[in-house]
């Protein structure tokens, strides 16, 4: 892997369907399976990779603060990943995260190394109440788009 995948631009991991802005979870568990189903469906993860992101969450909380998770595999998950990928959920009615509420979660999937360069990229985002305020309200793809290329453009 080079450099440059690990920098590519947020909105060039987000395929248009794997934007979801009306989903429902019954839980945290249920939330982390749809992130995976859409990193499946994106073509970027194997199946066993759903089970590497929920000892992930078992083992540490993927929790990052204002309404936002980020979910994502184990160190012995990664050799299920095929292609660096993003997902974005959003739960207008909120998910019980271990006690927080979780309206946004961003499933993550990088080859090697690549998921520090995507955690780094999205914490810039989600980690500033306006933006994060703004994916959380989002209901159209564009405008979750807009959001992850402002990220791109300060970069």
């Amino acid at each position: 892997m080079t450099d440059d995948e690990t920098q590519k631009p947020l909105t060039e991991l987000l395929a248009p369907a794997s934007i979801r802005l009306d989903a429902v979870a019954a839980d945290r568990d249920d939330a982390i399976r749809q992130a995976g189903a859409a990193l499946i469906e994106a073509g970027a993860v194997e199946p066993s990779y759903v089970d590497a992101m929920l000892e992930r969450e078992n083992s540490v909380s993927t929790y990052v603060g204002e309404g936002v998770a980020i979910p994502h595999g184990t160190l012995a998950g990664k050799d299920a990943v095929t292609d660096d990928a993003i997902v974005v959920l959003r739960f207008p009615a909120g998910v019980d995260w271990d006690g927080n509420d979780v309206r946004v979660a961003v499933g993550i999937a990088a080859k090697g190394n690549g998921h520090i360069a995507l955690l780094s990229q999205l914490a810039t985002v989600l980690l500033d109440p306006d933006k994060a305020a703004a994916l959380r309200d989002a209901t159209e793809p564009d405008r979750v788009y807009e959001l992850l290329a402002a990220d791109d453009e300060d970069a």
